[in-house]
């Protein structure tokens, strides 16, 4: 029988019925880390460190600037530098 060891997490505040003090965390039978509130029943499943490598990378916008693989400047770029349209005049107003 799969007996496990619930630790109460000190200061934290549950997401669902904002009670302090009321969470515990604990492992379940598979082995991941679950929080739960002893106050109002909430429970959530903490993800894998390689399901939140996988969240980040999926939500990671692609973009026309820098896209996987390109150089940030290609070769014969160069960057430029823009001056003042107009040149400040010596006459005082």
């Amino acid at each position: 029988m799969f007996k496990a060891t619930k630790r109460f997490i000190a200061g934290a505040v549950c997401p669902k019925c904002s009670a302090m003090d009321k969470l515990v965390m604990y492992k379940n039978e598979d082995g991941r880390d679950v929080r739960e509130c002893v106050a109002c029943d909430y429970r959530d499943v903490m993800k894998s460190e390689d399901e939140m490598l996988a969240d980040a990378k999926a939500a990671e916008l692609q973009t026309r600037v820098t896209p996987e693989g390109k150089a940030i400047r290609d070769e014969g770029e160069q960057a430029i530098k823009i001056f003042d349209a107009m040149p400040p005049s010596d006459t005082k107003h």
